[in-house]
């Protein structure tokens, strides 16, 4: 009987053993992973980095294989994506979202200085700045999206390529009031918040409205611009881009805004935005055409 007890007394100290794993592993917290959702590594073409395109799929994606759904193109992806993805869930069902990252090859510390690069419209004047940051590459940033971005997410997804749209904040909005007036067919929606848009860069970008004023013919692009109530720092310039935009009037630009958003600073100014954004979105697609 030896052996049997012998038997007992390891069969005993395995199942604690087991039994203290599994409640340990009951207690490991396991990270949370967004429903229909992956991250897509991407190169950008045009200026050799890595990129990730973090994509959220609707709940009906694939049920009807002829459906195409609207895309909802966001810079900024990783500080935006938990916000975004929960507004166009809940508000705007069958849009695709896409955040698309800062370069990821420039080492933890430094994923967020790409954006100084990819979406400023013209170079720093401090020396130093220029030569740390590369300020001013919009124009390359922009031909990665319009090359590389839209290229891979319409060649394997069912985006409707007529129902692009581009939601900025911040930097992010001084880049997509450029893509408006440097190619404005790149998107038909801009939602920009709260724009950086200083007096150099302003001046930019009027002289580049200007330059193609002659050669731009009827759109059918439309805008919602923001800014914080307490932001009065950023009151000019945000107006000045409204009178920018007011120029293509009777050439197919609409535009709602200046909105201000009462009792908002900058940080707290973009969960607002990206509401009431996609709100204004939601409002656009139910509206009725000329034709109805």
């Amino acid at each position: 009987m030896e052996w049997l007890r012998t038997f007992g007394v390891v069969f005993l100290a395995l199942a604690i053993q087991l039994i203290a794993a599994s409640g340990g592993a009951a207690n490991e917290p396991v990270p949370y992973v967004s429903p229909r959702s992956a991250v897509i590594p991407i190169t950008d073409s045009v200026q050799g980095g890595s990129y990730e395109l973090y994509i959220r799929l609707p709940k009906d994606y694939g049920e009807d294989p002829n459906a195409r759904h609207p895309v909802i193109y966001a810079t900024d992806g990783k500080w935006h994506f938990e916000t975004l993805a929960g507004t166009i869930e809940f508000m705007m069902e069958s849009a695709i979202f896409v955040g698309i990252s800062w370069q990821t090859d420039l080492g933890a510390d430094e994923e967020h200085i790409s954006r100084f690069r990819d979406y400023t419209v013209v170079p720093a004047t401090d020396p130093e700045i220029q030569a740390q940051y590369n300020v001013g590459q919009a124009a390359n940033h922009l031909r990665f999206i319009r090359d590389d971005v839209i290229p891979y997410v319409e060649d394997n997804y069912q985006a409707d390529p007529e129902e692009r749209t581009y939601f900025g904040f911040s930097l992010g909005g001084l880049f997509g009031a450029y893509v408006l007036i440097a190619e404005p067919e790149t998107f038909r929606h801009y939602i920009l918040g709260s724009p950086s848009s200083g007096e150099r860069s302003l001046a930019y970008l009027s002289g580049l409205e200007e330059e193609g004023a002659p050669e731009r013919g009827d759109l059918d692009v439309h805008v919602y611009l923001t800014v914080g109530g307490l932001e009065e720092d950023r009151f000019e310039g945000v107006n000045a881009l409204a009178d920018l935009f007011a120029r293509w009037e009777g050439q197919g630009l609409s535009l709602t805004g200046p909105l201000v958003i009462e009792n908002s600073g900058h940080s707290d100014s973009f969960p607002p935005t990206a509401v009431g954004g996609i709100k204004w979105l939601t409002d656009m697609a139910d509206a009725p055409t000329e034709d109805e």
